[in-house]
């Protein structure tokens, strides 16, 4: 481009938009249809539907619409929230792993009747308590709304319960499933809580699995505990003492059409309920019975994972296992800093843990600290989350349920 004087000028680092370009700037969210601004809306983060009734009317009115929960429901995933169990059991509070930060949400009404409930398990968008009397309610923490299950078979409280897990199927169809795992070791059964049919189905039988090469098979005389004195000359039992929030905690698991449970035997081995061939299995244990150790399952993306921390050489050390079908044996794929795990030496810490996706949020505590660590198994990297403060106190949690923020989750 010339100028005036006949010299060439250089290029402008900033051009005039044409006026198409201008237009576009102008563009405003009232000149979109109801639906093109629901799909809009729908990929907007969780947090911010707390907010969209106060923007105006329409945004208040889309934010309550069905078609509205129809559109979120299209969105692939959201990043997951950890709702957080805290002593006192009558509060609600998520850790949100998009936004990095704490969040206070309003406790269902009917679960501050039953003040005695604690979660138990989450899948999808949605939470499952339980009480002391064995009923059961599942939630969904963003809205509130909140359901109580039918009865389970009275019969079924004879045998002690050993895991409840969840299953979600559609978010926006309420389709899911809880599973509750009784017996002992040496029988063991299932009942299926199925939410489409909106009832208990026949308690199953499930027969132990025995493996003559490997002798991978389940023996009820091993779920015994066994004592023995500590390095500090304390008299340690090998079962475990679980937090109230984990006694029941496992995982479950779908691939290659087979479901299967995960869950941890009171002498600290995991147990493999598959429901699809109604059989049960224990994996070999990862550390022999006179190591001190705290222990929990996860899973991360349809697979079963081990979290551990345990003491030696004057140390502690915190890993993920992952466990190898082929050659029946565990395999190290994560480990904690070492100058972030000797923290944790000699301070009897309990380990409580939660997957999703490629992410563990770990619940450590004791009587001399608490700490929360997000752990990517992929990258393996460990970062300590700050702690929670609301109005000024802070709270501490003894452990964690994941579950994803979605409004359209139905109980």
């Amino acid at each position: 481009m010339e100028k005036a004087d006949g010299c060439i000028s250089s290029p402008s680092r900033k051009r005039k938009l044409p006026q198409e370009g201008n237009d576009m700037l102008n563009f405003s969210l009232d000149e979109l249809t109801d639906d093109l601004l629901e799909r809009v809306l729908s990929w907007l983060p969780t947090s911010t539907y707390f907010h969209l009734g106060s923007v105006c009317k329409r945004w208040k009115s889309v934010a309550a619409s069905e078609s509205f929960k129809l559109a979120c429901s299209r969105i692939p995933s959201r990043e997951p929230w950890f709702f957080m169990v805290d002593p006192s059991l009558n509060r609600s509070v998520v850790f949100d792993s998009a936004e990095r930060s704490w969040k206070k949400l309003d406790h269902p009404p009917l679960l501050l009747n039953n003040c005695n409930s604690i979660p138990v398990a989450a899948a999808g968008g949605l939470v499952c308590f339980r009480n002391i009397s064995g009923d059961y309610f599942v939630c969904n923490p963003v809205t509130g709304s909140c359901r109580e299950l039918p009865l389970v078979n009275p019969d079924s409280h004879d045998r002690p319960l050993l895991a409840i897990a969840m299953n979600a199927y559609s978010n926006y169809h309420g389709s899911y499933k809880l599973v509750l795992v009784s017996g002992d070791l040496s029988k063991l059964s299932y009942q299926v809580y199925n939410s489409s049919a909106d009832c208990w189905e026949e308690e199953i039988m499930l027969r132990r699995k025995i493996d003559d090469c490997t002798g991978f098979d389940l023996n009820a005389d091993e779920d015994d505990a066994v004592y023995f004195l500590s390095k500090a000359g304390n008299v340690v039992a090998t079962n475990m003492q679980r937090s109230p929030s984990k006694q029941y905690s496992s995982v479950i698991t779908c691939k290659d059409g087979e479901e299967i449970v995960y869950f941890l035997s009171s002498s600290g081995t995991v147990v493999a309920c598959n429901l699809t061939q109604k059989h049960f299995s224990e994996y070999p244990k990862l550390l022999p019975v006179f190591f001190e150790y705290s222990i929990d399952v996860v899973e991360c993306k349809g697979e079963m994972l081990v979290v551990m921390l345990s003491e030696f050489f004057e140390s502690a050390s915190l890993r993920v296992w992952r466990f190898d079908e082929k050659t029946r044996t565990w395999n190290h794929i994560a480990g904690m800093p070492p100058a972030m795990s000797h923290e944790f030496y000699g301070k009897k810490v309990d380990v409580n843990c939660v997957g999703s996706g490629d992410q563990i949020f770990i619940c450590l505590s004791s009587a001399e600290l608490c700490s929360y660590v997000l752990c990517d198994i992929v990258a393996n990297e460990w970062v300590e989350l700050p702690k929670c403060s609301m109005n000024g106190e802070a709270m501490d949690f003894m452990s964690a349920f994941s579950f994803e923020p979605r409004i359209e989750a139905s109980v």
